[in-house]
């Protein structure tokens, strides 16, 4: 996941779809609540990279977020945008 790209959630996921894929995956376990609010906010910024600034996540928690991140792109749960 290039974290300087922008992401959105992928348009054929229903966004409900995100929060089930959080609930039951334990790649995404990592704080499904703060993760499912957390891309939501995605598109609000240029970058994922910009947006885990925003969001000033603590070492820990960054290093979770970007972890479900990087498996919610790997399963195309979010998509980076041209």
């Amino acid at each position: 996941m290039d974290l300087d790209a922008p992401y959105r959630v992928n348009p054929r996921e229903p966004f409900e779809a995100l929060a089930h894929h959080c609930e039951r995956r334990d790649g995404c376990l990592l704080g499904a609540p703060d993760v499912v609010r957390f891309v939501r906010e995605l598109a609000m910024h240029a970058t994922a990279r910009d947006a885990l600034d925003a969001a000033e996540l603590g070492e820990t928690s960054r290093a979770r977020v970007v972890a479900a991140l990087e498996h919610l792109a790997a399963t195309g749960v979010i998509v980076a945008v041209p």
